[in-house]
């Protein structure tokens, strides 16, 4: 179990009448919905096929469906009784999914105290390797980061009609199944070296605890980076990572030679090179990091058998 924590006068106390409904229940907000549901919570949310409903509905969690493609069969059903609203999905070349299909709809629900967006590092676009706190301007890099933006603003857009809304910029996000450690044993780690290249990170036990120390402190409108206290080259968190393992490291591949194969959302994230301050979380919701770097979060992944 994490041990992150924030400000003991903000703990969250179980209530039966708080209900959570995620727009989108993937990897983060399955994080937060877990602790939620040990604190009797209700929640509800959304997926994009019938066998992830059913494995949703075995967890203790109500499914509905809906992408793009297939708005929710009756929203005001689906919505009814929520107290605290996520979404972590991501915009797409039309937009925000769910504002557009569903805004009006949530413009009508009552009784909202909380509502987050998962939104990404990636609308500070690059910085040289410089540092960015919430203060600075957004300068996305292509049209992945000019949505999210766009999906940032449209979601603050709802604060103008009584929702307490907060957006969340997550980093580079790792955890259980989903780190330097499992794609060292699957053999596909590559230890790509760019000169100056610096990546933020944040393990995603970490993000719940920033998630519940929000609910537990609303402020509308807030911002915040959601990342741990070292930004690392990538190659170093491969390394470090083939170290625990006890296995050896790739070779170093130089970026020029390794983007002739590399997927253009790679690409598009060794275009961008910074340095991401946490200190809001910190201040601001009293939060204290399980995993604060790569190291840690990495050893506490092997150690659990993740």
């Amino acid at each position: 179990m994490s041990n992150s924590s924030f400000a003991s006068g903000a703990l969250l106390h179980p209530a039966r009448g708080n209900r959570l409904f995620c727009f989108g229940l993937g990897y983060s907000a399955l994080a937060l919905a877990r602790r939620l549901l040990g604190k009797h919570w209700r929640v509800a949310g959304t997926c994009r096929s019938a066998a992830k409903a059913d494995s949703l509905r075995a967890v203790g969690i109500e499914p509905f469906l809906f992408d793009r493609n297939a708005p929710l069969a009756d929203a005001a059903a689906a919505l009814a009784g929520t107290t605290h609203l996520l979404s972590s999905v991501p915009p797409d070349a039309s937009g925000d999914p769910v504002v557009d299909h569903h805004g009006n709809d949530l413009v009508r629900l009552e009784g909202v105290k909380w509502t987050g967006y998962l939104s990404t590092t990636g609308v500070y676009g690059d910085r040289g390797g410089d540092w960015v706190t919430e203060r600075d301007a957004l300068r996305p890099i292509g049209p992945r980061g000019r949505a999210r933006v766009a999906a940032e603003e449209a979601w603050l857009g709802l604060g103008h009609v009584g929702h307490k809304v907060h957006v969340f910029r997550l980093a580079g996000i790792y955890g259980p199944g989903r780190s330097a450690l499992d794609t060292l044993r699957e053999g596909r780690a590559k230890r790509v070296a760019k000169p100056g290249q610096i990546f933020s990170r944040i393990h995603v036990d970490d993000i719940a605890t920033i998630l519940e120390a929000s609910i537990a402190k609303p402020d509308a409108g807030a911002v915040y980076n959601v990342c741990d206290d070292e930004p690392a080259p990538p190659q170093d968190v491969i390394a470090y990572a083939a170290a625990l393992l006890g296995v050896p490291a790739p070779p170093e591949v130089p970026y020029e030679e390794a983007a002739k194969t590399m997927s253009e959302m790679a690409r598009s994230f060794y275009a961008e090179s910074k340095r991401v301050s946490n200190r809001r979380i910190k201040d601001e919701l009293g939060v204290t990091l399980a995993y604060p770097d790569y190291r840690e979060g990495l050893k506490a992944l092997l150690a659990s058998g993740a």
